[in-house]
């Protein structure tokens, strides 16, 4: 629980500027159909030079 919310506490710097300029969040979204139903995705996320972290759903 602590790491989330250190990665909430970074990821909210940041999108927010304190830091520098302001990075903007990435969003995808997704469907899935197959023969046992539909299955929705999405994912957040961020990325600065080669760094990058997503949370998925």
């Amino acid at each position: 629980m602590i790491r989330l919310a250190t990665v909430m506490m970074v990821l909210t710097l940041a999108a927010c500027g304190a830091d520098g300029e302001p990075i903007a969040p990435r969003v995808n979204g997704g469907v899935t159909i197959d023969q046992n139903g539909i299955y929705p995705s999405a994912s957040v996320g961020l990325s600065k030079g080669p760094l990058s972290l997503w949370l998925g759903l």
